[in-house]
């Protein structure tokens, strides 16, 4: 390797330079593609898997691998951002008039967070590799929108391993991480990837409520509650619509439970994701409320906003009709003339779970 002793103080600097952008782990892999992360991308398609999320399946070939990516690059830098939570994400289960709202988005947008720390980190290297006489390096980041396998990368940098809820746990920080890349040119030696510690361990697989993994490691997104809530536009089908529970945007089941979280500290969480005080346990009453302009001035700068209010309502909805609450009538029956004909439907659907005698 060129400068092989420039590179690795590079290599320390960085790291350095990343935990002080908010960062709460980095390593360094190869950029080469892994045959088995292709394998088993293939197979997860084949299988239909990723339900309506057709843009995977369009862009498989590039997300193969860094390289099919951009074939100049050399190294991949992973980095992790802890939202670590002070509070059982568990704790509303037995409060249905109160909306169940993911972790990862009680607070700010990670999208932009980690982006923005992502850009000054990769000035940053520019900048340092320039001055250390190592000209300067193209770079590419990447959080989540690009067709990117963030966690099989972050498993072969050391950060963590993908667990049999297929994504990424860490020792330090459980199943608490966002992820990020950071593609570049130059060739940093990689740290040595993370071995599978799950073991026997199935606590995910059986927290399930709609038993979404076929097998261990794999997740049918049909299934999952966080792609109902979140991905999937149409109408809830009935058969998970019981098993959502109050659970109105994503689901943190299969995550909380994991063992390693007892190692997983709140003080290492990044401080823009506090979650909102509105958010943590929003009553569904008020939720229901919430007309286009009304959610788009509630969830500003939240990564919510990005399903739009009648998706949100529809997943409310559902909540409503799952709480056994009469007192959510009023705001149910006004949501069943609602121009979306989606929303018309979960409306009718909740009015008629609510006013039937058990």
């Amino acid at each position: 390797m060129v400068n092989a002793p420039v590179i690795d103080a590079l290599k320390h600097d960085l790291k350095a330079e990343a935990a002080r952008l908010g960062f709460a782990s980095v390593g360094f892999a190869p950029a080469s593609d892994d045959p088995e992360q292709v394998r088993r991308l293939r197979d997860w398609l084949e299988a239909g898997n990723h339900g309506t999320m057709q843009w995977i399946e369009d862009r498989a070939e590039v997300r193969q691998g860094p390289q099919s990516m951009w074939p100049e690059a050399r190294s991949v830098i992973a980095l992790g951002m802890s939202y670590a939570p002070e509070i059982d994400p568990l704790a509303l289960e037995g409060e249905p008039e109160k909306a169940r709202i993911s972790v990862y988005a009680q607070g700010r947008d990670y999208h932009d967070v980690v982006k923005k720390a992502l850009k000054a980190l990769a000035r940053w290297l520019v900048a340092e590799a320039s001055k250390r006489g190592l000209g300067e390096p193209a770079l590419k980041v990447f959080v989540d929108t690009a067709p990117v396998m963030e966690k099989p990368l972050g498993q072969s940098a050391g950060l963590g391993w993908q667990g049999k809820h297929s994504n990424l746990v860490s020792r330090e920080h459980g199943s608490w991480l966002f992820l990020g890349a950071i593609y570049c040119t130059l060739e940093f030696a990689p740290d040595a990837p993370h071995e599978d510690r799950c073991g026997s361990c199935n606590a995910c697989q059986l927290a399930c409520p709609t038993d979404a993994f076929p097998q261990p490691y794999v997740v049918d997104a049909r299934r999952c509650i966080s792609y109902l809530t979140i991905e999937h536009k149409g109408p809830i089908p009935e058969e998970f619509r019981a098993a959502m529970g109050n659970r109105i945007y994503g689901c943190d089941d299969c995550l909380a439970v994991c063992p390693w979280n007892k190692f997983a500290e709140a003080s290492a969480r990044n401080k823009a994701f506090a979650p909102r005080e509105d958010l943590v346990a929003p009553p569904l009453a008020e939720l229901l409320a919430l007309d286009d302009a009304a959610f788009r001035a509630k969830f500003a700068g939240s990564p919510i906003k990005r399903i739009g209010r009648d998706r949100f309502v529809r997943n409310c909805l559902i909540a409503a009709g799952n709480s056994g609450s009469a007192d959510l009538l009023p705001q149910v029956t006004a949501l069943c003339d609602d121009p979306d004909p989606v929303v018309a439907e979960a409306a009718q659907w909740a009015r008629e779970r609510l006013t039937t005698v058990p």
